[in-house]
């Protein structure tokens, strides 16, 4: 796959979310639409709750890995653990570059000390997703 992080950074530039910039790029792959993804992944910008929770980006690409591992199974859901290694590992990946997937403390929010800025961060996480989650393909 040709790497699409830098088209991850046109939509941010075009006002999506860090959330959507990262799900909406790679939609297409985990089969759904762009505007589902963007209606999706809506809330979970600016760290959803205003810097208060995990970076969009990183919410993005786990959206992403639950789409692409779940089963859908409704009656018996069993893909969970799947999905969890997935987002886990884009966790871990993300914190390790960072030193956080908070939001506020990326931003230095209290500390003054900017870990990451909003762009670095969408490709960071969308590196990270090509790798863990398309890496294969």
């Amino acid at each position: 796959m040709e790497s699409r992080v830098e088209k991850t950074i046109e939509k941010h530039d075009k006002g999506y979310n860090c959330a959507q910039a990262v799900a909406c790029t790679y939609c297409d792959l985990v089969g759904i639409d762009e505007e589902t993804m963007f209606k999706l992944t809506e809330a979970l910008g600016a760290g959803m709750g205003n810097m208060e929770g995990t970076c969009g980006a990183v919410s993005g690409a786990c959206v992403l890995a639950g789409m692409k591992r779940s089963s859908g199974n409704l009656a018996a859901p069993d893909s969970k653990g799947k999905s969890y290694k997935l987002s886990k590992a884009i966790l871990n990946e993300f914190k390790g570059q960072n030193g956080s997937v908070i939001c506020k403390e990326l931003k230095g929010v209290g500390t003054g000390k900017i870990l990451r800025a909003c762009p670095d961060c969408i490709r960071d996480a969308a590196r990270i997703a090509e790798d863990v989650l398309f890496g294969e393909e």
